[in-house]
């Protein structure tokens, strides 16, 4: 009788992590920039661009400053809200330049592979992420 209320207890308890464990992955990061409806299929015959690795596209109008995909290689793009995170406005939005992306407001930098994090002041926190996924062989779909 014993050995089961151990077993149950082991299993309650891996229970537990699992569901703290996945309903903690549902956001990508921790952002200052509001939270705004994105759904944006992206059709890759036509914005072949996002099919060549390093290269980005902006699309003005989606999220809060725009929204920026990036190629990392065929199957593995990011999508960045262009807001900067330290100046926090959708007029402050950041420019790509060679997978790096830059605010002309306050001179911040981000890199846009991997995360959209600083790589200079004055803002420390990464670029509000977006999800991407493959529809189907020709369409990508950026989503929150």
């Amino acid at each position: 009788m014993r050995e089961t209320a151990v077993k149950y207890k082991k299993f309650l308890i891996s229970f537990l992590i699992l569901a703290i464990t996945v309903t903690s992955c549902d956001k990508i990061n921790e952002s200052p920039i509001p939270e705004v409806y994105v759904n944006l299929p992206i059709n890759l015959n036509i914005t072949n661009e996002l099919t060549i690795p390093g290269s980005s596209v902006y699309f003005p109008g989606i999220g809060f400053g725009g929204v920026i995909v990036t190629c990392f290689s065929y199957g593995e793009w990011y999508a960045y809200d262009a807001a900067c995170t330290y100046e926090v406005s959708p007029n402050c939005t950041v420019k790509e330049d060679g997978g790096i992306a830059e605010c002309p407001c306050c001179g911040s930098r981000y890199v846009l592979i991997g995360g959209g994090y600083t790589v200079k002041a004055p803002a420390s926190v990464p670029l509000k992420q977006y999800h991407v996924s493959l529809v189907n062989n020709f369409t990508l779909r950026v989503y929150n």
